[in-house]
């Protein structure tokens, strides 16, 4: 069989399992249109090497083109179109994964008032205003959303009568109910008011965010937008970490800072941390962990806490 049609076939059964397979099957086809219409018992190893090291370092995406192969030749070979794979067996060391940044309340606020960085006429071209900048980056911050997420959302999936945001089809194929908060629902209000203005009467199906050009907002373009925006503020890393601080982030600084809340409020933290899970739209609370940088304020706040208990203790004995 040739390659490109037994990548086809592999392609249609991830998605009849229920998978997306999108990423996956751009690369599985990217892997067949370089290596040319050539039987699947006849490709050659260094034809694949060469395709892994296309980029000629190894970063987190030679790793995942390199588990998306191997995927389809042990589908190859469990159905018998090959014997063995031709994927290299030494498989080099990856990349630390992207170590969380916390967000401060006064970088979360320095990257609001440095917004205005893209109002200039050239930033304008294709992009997307203020206000839809403002709002996405506090709706990412106020519900814990993945951008894709936020991106996603129609007009008939914001409720602001009951303060709720329905999220479909989500990273675990799962929707889930969001419950946001008074001064959130506020932010959206104003935000559909001033879409209203600009656009008029959005129909339910339509996407929230809208770029210039009237159609949805791209993840690639808030995350460039969001660059320019952050060197503005000037929020950086200084630990070192090759990664800047992202849009992605603002997940893991609501998780971060609902558990700080939690800890000056004096509540069961270990009790409320399924709850946290759930709202994020997490299947294990193992998922969620990921996101729990140990801050220095979370840091001490949870010594308090511990100082409390451990003096508690003591009075007990004495």
């Amino acid at each position: 069989m040739k390659l490109a049609n037994l990548i086809e076939e592999y392609i249609t059964f991830k998605r009849i399992k229920g998978m997306r397979f999108h990423s996956q099957a751009r690369n599985l086809r990217l892997f067949a249109r370089i290596l040319g219409p050539v039987d699947i018992t006849q490709v050659d190893p260094n034809a694949v090497l060469g395709f892994l090291h296309r980029s000629k370092t190894i970063t987190s995406s030679w790793h995942q083109t390199h588990s998306t192969l191997n995927g389809f030749y042990r589908y190859a070979i469990t159905r018998q179109y090959v014997m063995s794979s031709p994927l290299p067996t030494i498989v080099p060391k990856g990349p630390k994964y992207a170590q969380p940044y916390i967000y401060s309340q006064n970088e979360i606020r320095a990257l609001l008032d440095s917004s205005w960085a893209l109002d200039d006429n050239y930033h304008r071209r294709g992009a997307f205003s203020v206000t839809t900048f403002r709002t996405l980056l506090l709706l990412l911050y106020g519900a814990g959303l993945r951008l894709g997420e936020a991106l996603s959302l129609t007009i008939a999936d914001v409720n602001l009568s009951d303060s709720l945001l329905i999220v479909r089809n989500t990273k675990f194929f799962k929707s889930r109910f969001v419950p946001i908060g008074p001064k959130l629902t506020a932010v959206l209000q104003d935000y559909l008011n001033a879409r209203r203005e600009t656009y008029g009467q959005p129909r339910i199906d339509s996407v929230l965010f809208l770029n210039y050009r009237r159609t949805a907002l791209a993840g690639q373009t808030a995350e460039r937008y969001f660059r320019l925006v952050r060197q503005q503020a000037g929020v950086r890393r200084t630990d070192g970490a090759h990664y800047q601080p992202r849009l992605h982030d603002f997940r893991s600084s609501f998780a971060v800072h609902r558990l700080v809340t939690w800890y000056q409020q004096g509540a069961d933290v270990q009790k409320l941390l399924p709850q946290l899970s759930t709202y994020l739209g997490h299947v294990h609370i193992r998922h969620t962990q990921v996101y729990l940088t140990m801050t220095p304020e979370l840091l001490r706040e949870a010594n308090r806490r511990f100082e409390r208990y451990a003096l508690c203790e003591v009075s007990h004995v004495g």
